[in-house]
């Protein structure tokens, strides 16, 4: 975490720092982690700095681009104050695809704008710093992101049919550069909500937007989708959301049983297919470390659940327990990641030198994912 952290101009502070929201989003957690672990105040102060700077560099406009200031549109100050209301980019290293540009999909995945399963990513950790330090700003510039994403993401119903959400929007959120939805962003959506709004009202006396209307509309966005997938890392982001359900249910007594099982279950066909372990056969050069490494922090979090759910039978009934005892089967998987990627001759090649950053910070977050599996 300290080379992710001179390396991209966190830590000595360089003059253009390379900021990536989602790899940032796992690295604030690992900092915190590490803040943990040791009681050395220093990587708290990395984590606070490693937000501060996320919301300077991707809550302004680029470098690149004629408009300039916060891309909510506020002013300087008022943009400090609510650094989150517009939104935050993604960190791509080329421009958004103008408004008369032909799409190109393969192109699409260079170009800058907005994705929503970064931006909740965001939130998560925004709400880990709130809950370490004590100081619900964080939360609230949390659940005013998700105000704000919910509101630009979703979209109206085609004839017939119901509410979606854009995969990917524009940088000032004006306008879908990618129109279908993400598989699993409605279930990230509903997810982070509902940790972020008790988070308030137990927390932080009420502080920050109300997100019930939100978290009902994710509700109704949710019902009746599949979340099946041989992805490993959206089956890793399946059982990231199963284990902050398992944890909400917990701490509010709330019985999510169905929605619990139904992820659960979605989670299991990629695993038990044999593609995830035929793919982990292959060599470096053909694997992209960092979509394993969201496996492993996955099988990571049922070690977790799996402890939770056994140790409180009156709360999650016998069917949350029999699937985490199935998934548990799979739990070499991960270790099997962990060792593969841990070898230095595997971190020598373009498939982990071409996506440096995102690679050491989740391999640093499966070696150590208390503080990105907590809510």
């Amino acid at each position: 975490m300290m080379d992710f952290a001179k390396s991209t101009g966190l830590f000595p502070e360089g003059k253009n720092p390379r900021r990536y929201l989602w790899t940032d989003a796992f690295a604030v957690c690992n900092f915190l982690e590490l803040f943990r672990r040791t009681g050395d105040a220093h990587y708290r102060d990395l984590a606070l700095r490693l937000v501060e700077q996320v919301h300077v560099v991707l809550g302004r406009h680029r470098p690149d681009d004629p408009r300039k200031g916060w891309i909510s549109g506020l002013g300087a100050r008022e943009g400090e104050r609510h650094p989150t209301i517009g939104g935050l980019r993604i960190g791509k290293a080329m421009n958004e695809r103008g408004p008369g540009e032909p799409f190109d999909e393969q192109l699409e995945w260079e170009r800058d704008g907005q994705y929503f399963h970064y931006l909740t990513k965001w939130m998560h950790a925004l709400g880990r710093v709130a809950r370490i330090t004590g100081e619900p700003v964080y939360n609230v510039w949390a659940m005013e992101l998700a105000k704000t994403a919910h509101a630009r993401f979703v979209r109206a119903p085609s004839l017939g049919g119901r509410k979606g959400m854009a995969w990917k929007m524009s940088i000032d959120l004006s306008r879908p550069l990618v129109p279908s939805m993400g598989q699993h962003d409605p279930l990230d959506g509903l997810v982070t909500f509902r940790q972020l709004k008790p988070a308030a009202e137990r927390d932080f006396k009420g502080a920050g937007p109300d997100l019930s209307a939100e978290i009902a509309e994710m509700v109704g966005i949710c019902r009746g989708g599949s979340w099946v997938t041989d992805d490993p890392l959206g089956i890793g982001g399946l059982l990231f959301d199963a284990c902050r359900t398992v944890q909400w249910m917990l701490r509010e007594g709330s019985d999510e049983s169905g929605l619990l099982e139904n992820i659960l279950e979605s989670s299991l066909p990629g695993l038990e297919s044999g593609a995830v372990g035929r793919s982990l056969s292959l060599p470096a050069a053909y694997r992209l470390a960092f979509r394993e490494l969201g496996l492993s922090i996955g099988m990571k979090a049922v070690e977790k659940m799996s402890g939770w759910i056994g140790n409180h039978p009156k709360v999650f009934g016998d069917a949350s327990k029999s699937l985490t005892a199935i998934l548990r089967e799979h739990a070499g998987i991960g270790a099997r990641i962990d060792k593969f990627w841990m070898e230095r001759s595997n971190r020598e090649g373009e498939s982990w030198t071409g996506h440096r950053d995102i690679n050491t910070v989740m391999l640093a977050t499966s070696l150590a994912p208390e503080g990105f599996l907590g809510t």
